[in-house]
């Protein structure tokens, strides 16, 4: 067995091999490369396939055998330092790659389709395929030398993928503020891998871990700097997890594709900063203060990102912030030192947001066939509505991540939220409190989500998507629904006859020629009509390669859950989340205790009564505001659509706390601009204040030292003569200047 782990050390690196055979190919064989791009899919997802298999053995040993290893072999030894790089293998770290490289192998199954035809195919796989590397090199990293050197790699990854289409300028700023914002963190953790260094002269985590604990409980360091590097370690999650106030990056990085989104920015890369504070918990749990500011960050991440998700009208960005709320449960978890309830809630949510994303994504390739490629529509849910005809099979599967999202049994956030609410409750009650409201905060926006993505009508019109002006008396809606606009005629139903469509609209039948139906992936519509002829096409399912992705995260949502099930009579199936635990120090243990204690039937269904009650609600309050709307895009006003069932004495009091909620969730809490003024717009004008001063002070110095010395050997040569009797009654009268001054000079002083 010792024999297998000790050549397991290449497993991180087998994507690795995509990208450096991609290089090879277009420096050697351009042509036959790019002819043949789609078959570079196959093997990412074979390589990925091998890696995943390797993980799932190595889990099941360890359930088995219930040990830890780690093999390390040296990189520089001198005197005074030396550096090891080595792999760690334990409980943690096995979860992990299994959760990166299964949702990696249906993102990349699905980006086959999605990104098909897309100039940068096989950039974008080479991407994908480096950052499966620099994630599962970060997962199995033994020291913090290693794991810094992954860590950075994700960054640039994440950059890159980010600004995958580099040529729009929204997703060039998009992937310099998320590499900024996370250099930021990336610093502090620096800064503090040096600290730790600095203190107990080692790299290793479980030696540093046992260095620190000694020193501090023989109070032979110094707690505020013990603190102090703490926090910075801890400042790095902050920023790759996208916790409150270094967040700010996350929803502007939904302008990369959106499997990029499923992948990195919900499953894998803003999971890294949850498994750090995990790695480094019985680092974290022996520092004073440092647990309650972990959670402190977690609560108010988890409420910020629910009410910013709760206005959104861009689909991806309302995911992305449900994503910072459920990451905020995470670090709330840690911080109060359920160390099993965070990463089990990592692993359903992973599942379950990566299958959001993902249906997202086909939602997305369906408006794209109405209204061509542009995001401020493509993805605008104001836009949508009544896609469940045309979509069913994503409908069903993105139901099923908005039930797991919102609590509902048995589906798998159920188990894992309902299990933090419960630890938080012995915490504190404030702290439980808000956490439950922000459940019932997240079944509103997820439901909202649903409701008007996929239910009432759309909103929309085919003249306005194809940038034409009609002013034919009548308008359709892509529904096929009718309308409310008296003044326009929308279409009711489309008959079929002889391959042939004829339109039929609400109460008359027009004389429109007939309709030709083209053949084609996407389908288009072309209507003659008193002489005008418009193409139009309408909302289809996606292809099967982007439906069976969805299928298996649609399973893996609806079981993964089951795992964790926390009843007495079903402890001895509970061991696939019980290990985590046991990569923690006895001493550790012993603060979990009450995380792994199972709980009796009574007691399940009165906590699971409770925060059920308060999800249905949240869905309940969505479904009677966003009621399908009948309104074309000319008549819908997004701030105005949910209060039409109000009472009118209540409209103002309404008008005005529901204008104060979309103008919060539209402007991003005002982070954005906070930021701007107290950091941008500061060190622009400090900028401009040195450049003056350099410039007029430095400068100006310089250049009067050398312009006065021009003009005065400009002046000197015109006195010059050739007489030597001219020179000396000059200097003589430098002399008797100069005493003059000398003397006033001393009178002055004995004065």
């Amino acid at each position: 067995m010792e024999y297998t782990y000790q050549y397991l050390w290449f497993i991180p690196f087998i994507p690795v091999l995509i990208p450096m055979l991609l290089g090879v190919g277009l420096l050697l064989f351009p042509t036959a490369t790019r002819n043949l791009r789609r078959t570079w899919a196959f093997p990412s997802v074979l390589l990925l396939s091998i890696v995943m298999i390797f993980s799932s053995n190595l889990s099941v040993q360890q359930i088995n055998n219930s040990y830890i290893y780690q093999y390390v072999w040296s990189w520089t030894i001198n005197n005074d330092f030396s550096l090891e790089f080595g792999q760690l293998i334990d409980p943690l770290t096995s979860i992990m790659s299994i959760l990166i490289t299964t949702v990696g192998i249906l993102v990349l199954i699905y980006s086959d389709n999605y990104m098909s035809y897309d100039q940068g195919y096989l950039r974008f796989f080479a991407y994908m395929s480096f950052f499966n590397t620099s994630m599962l090199g970060l997962v199995t990293s033994s020291n913090f030398i290693q794991i810094y050197i992954f860590w950075e790699l994700v960054g640039v990854c994440s950059y890159l993928l980010i600004g995958f289409w580099f040529t729009r300028p929204i997703a060039g700023n998009a992937c310099q503020k998320a590499f900024v914002t996370n250099r930021v963190g990336d610093f502090g953790l620096l800064l503090g891998i040096l600290g730790f260094y600095w203190i107990t002269g080692s790299f290793e985590f479980r030696g540093l871990f046992e260095i620190v604990n000694r020193l501090i409980s023989n109070n032979e360091v110094n707690f505020l700097f013990v603190t102090l590097c703490a926090l910075l370690l801890f400042s790095g999650a902050i920023a790759k997890s996208a916790q409150f106030p270094l967040h700010v990056w996350l929803p502007d990085a939904m302008e990369g594709p959106t499997p990029i989104s499923a992948l990195i920015h919900a499953a894998t890369m803003v999971a890294a900063g949850i498994f750090l504070v995990a790695r480094l918990l019985p680092l974290f749990i022996v520092v004073p203060y440092i647990m309650n500011i972990i959670a402190l960050i977690g609560i108010i991440t988890l409420l910020l990102g629910a009410t910013l998700a709760l206005a959104q009208k861009d689909i991806k960005r309302g995911l992305a912030y449900s994503t910072m709320s459920q990451l905020g449960y995470m670090m709330l978890a840690l911080g109060i030192g359920s160390y099993r309830s965070a990463l089990f809630h990592l692993i359903t949510h992973a599942y379950s947001k990566a299958l959001l994303f993902l249906g997202s994504g086909s939602i997305i390739h369906s408006m794209e066939a109405v209204v061509g490629y542009s995001p401020d529509k493509s993805q605008n849910m104001v836009l949508m509505g009544g896609l469940t005809k045309h979509v069913p099979i994503t409908k069903t599967a993105f139901l099923l991540g908005i039930l797991s999202l919102c609590g509902i049994p048995p589906l798998a956030c159920f188990w894992s939220k309902d299990e933090i609410l419960n630890y938080t409750w012995l915490y504190s009650p404030i702290f439980a409190i808000i956490a439950c409201s922000t459940a019932g905060l997240t079944a509103f926006y997820m439901f909202r989500i649903y409701l008007l993505t996929f239910e009432g009508y759309l909103n929309v019109n085919f003249q306005n998507y194809n940038g034409k002006t009609n002013n034919s008396f009548y308008s359709m809606s892509l529904w096929g629904k009718e309308g409310k606009n008296k003044n326009k005629i929308t279409l009711f139903s489309l008959l079929t006859m002889n391959n042939k469509r004829i339109f039929f609209f609400w109460n008359k039948i027009y004389p429109i020629s007939i309709i030709n139906i083209r053949k084609m992936s996407r389908p288009f519509i072309t209507i003659t009509h008193f002489g005008i002829t418009n193409t139009f096409s309408y909302p289809h399912e996606s292809d099967s390669t982007m439906l069976f992705p969805m299928f298996v995260l649609g399973i893996f949502t609806f079981f993964v859950g089951s795992i964790g099930i926390p009843f007495n009579q079903f402890n001895q199936q509970r061991v696939g989340l019980d290990i985590l635990s046991k990569s923690l120090t006895p001493d550790i243990n012993l603060l979990h205790q009450n995380s792994n204690n199972s709980v009796d039937w009574y007691e399940f269904v009165t906590n699971a009564g409770f925060s059920l009650s308060i999800a249905y609600l949240g869905i309940f309050i969505a479904s009677f505001l966003y009621k399908p709307v009948y309104s074309s895009l000319q008549n819908f006003n997004f701030k105005n659509s949910f209060v039409k069932s109000v009472p009118n004495k209540n409209k103002i009091v309404f008008e005005k706390i529901k204008n104060v909620i979309y103008d919060w969730s539209d402007n991003r809490g005002y982070m954005d601009v906070l930021y701007v003024i107290s950091l941008t717009d500061a060190i622009r004008a400090l900028a401009e204040f040195t450049h003056f001063f350099d410039r007029r002070i430095i400068d100006g110095i310089t250049n009067g030292v050398g312009i006065t010395s021009f003009f005065v050997g400009e002046g000197i040569k015109y006195i010059g003569g050739g007489r030597i009797s001219s020179y000396l009654l000059l200097y003589l009268s430098y002399i008797l200047i100069f005493l003059l001054i000398l003397i006033f000079f001393l009178k002055f002083i004995n004065l």
